[in-house]
């Protein structure tokens, strides 16, 4: 699968699907009608993209709408939510973090307590997930016993997986810097707790 086909993709399914879970079912059905070579591709593709979005200022972003902190499973969840955004969304995203501020997935959260976010809240785990749930059904019915993940890494045996975030890392409960780095979402979601 190529990029453009695989946003083509996530663009139909935000059309398709609402809520996570909805569209989690969604793509799982989607790519499962597809050749393996497409459901493999997608997971490749999700992975690039996500590589995309592995840097200090988006993890900032993050951790200003959660509140002041982030966990590292949590970025890997919001960076995956992130690309439920769409391509255009995403790609502002990981360019300049504040424009999140700007999507109405973001604004729907400002001014609800954390508590009430329930089914909007910025992560989606279970995107990661699809594909090989889509690669299960289709090899099983298929009578193939390849296992996912071998075959993704056959396809991304060159690539360079990043072991800490893209740019410097800086501390988003820094009011001044907090303002200057992310001055709409600074103002849209002020820290109110601290760090576990």
């Amino acid at each position: 699968m190529e990029l453009d086909a695989f946003w083509k993709v996530m663009e139909d399914c935000r059309e398709q699907a609402h809520g996570m879970e909805s569209r989690s079912a969604w793509l799982k059905d989607e790519l499962a009608r597809r050749p393996v070579k497409e459901i493999v591709g997608f997971q490749v593709c999700l992975d690039r993209v996500c590589e995309q979005a592995f840097t200090w200022d988006l993890w900032a972003a993050a951790e200003r709408i959660l509140g002041g902190w982030c966990s590292d499973d949590g970025f890997c969840y919001f960076r995956l939510w992130a690309v439920g955004l769409g391509h255009t969304a995403f790609e502002r995203a990981v360019q300049d973090p504040d424009t999140l501020a700007e999507t109405p997935e973001v604004r729907r959260l400002a001014g609800r307590p954390r508590g009430a976010w329930g089914d909007h809240w910025p992560e989606w785990e279970e995107l990661d997930y699809v594909a090989a749930e889509a690669h299960e059904q289709t090899t099983r019915a298929c009578g193939e016993f390849a296992t996912f993940h071998e075959a993704v890494d056959v396809l991304q045996r060159d690539d360079e997986a990043l072991r800490d975030p893209l740019g410097k890392q800086w501390d988003v409960r820094d009011a001044v810097e907090a303002s200057r780095r992310l001055p709409q979402l600074s103002s849209t979601f002020p820290i109110t707790i601290r760090r576990p």
